[in-house]
């Protein structure tokens, strides 16, 4: 791995990730790195960020991230693709349902003197809930609205 190479300290930060040596992973975050996870209200610390991923590794085994394009862009380098593993252990409060899981993932990753110092992540997490078997109910306004566009549909039986 070149340590002035972006894409190569991304890439290995995914398969230390994906291999299960999250120390390692960890060890390529700069101490002051920032975390930006769609669907979180806030920016993670590195010990923040790095929590997270423990509990995402422990809660889905044989994790894999597939990307299908690896952009460089000066210091950031940006990965999309896919994220595969199987539920087998507590998330987010959601006990295990042993459910195989594949859900589109696209991450921005800044590099800064070999360590990652900003992370950018979205992943398709209501896609993840519907594979896990989460139904989703809409609230009371959504509801309304639901049920008069079926009423005012003209091929309704």
């Amino acid at each position: 791995m070149s340590e002035s190479n972006p894409q190569d300290i991304v890439l290995q930060f995914y398969r230390y990730f994906d291999e299960g040596e999250i120390e390692q992973a960890i060890a390529l975050l700069a101490p002051h790195c920032q975390a930006y996870l769609a669907g979180m209200p806030n920016t993670l610390t590195k010990d923040e960020f790095a929590t997270f991923g423990q509990s995402f590794f422990s809660a889905f085994a044989q994790g894999q991230h597939q990307f299908d394009q690896v952009i460089v862009a000066g210091d950031k380098v940006i990965t999309c693709g896919k994220f595969s593993g199987c539920h087998c252990g507590n998330f987010q409060g959601l006990p295990p349902t042993h459910t195989q899981i594949s859900l589109e993932v696209m991450h921005i990753d800044r590099v800064e003197n070999g360590q990652i110092v900003e992370h950018w992540g979205q992943g398709d997490a209501l896609g993840m809930m519907q594979q896990l078997g989460i139904v989703f109910f809409p609230g009371p306004k959504l509801l309304g609205a639901v049920i008069k566009g079926f009423w005012s549909r003209k091929d309704r039986p």
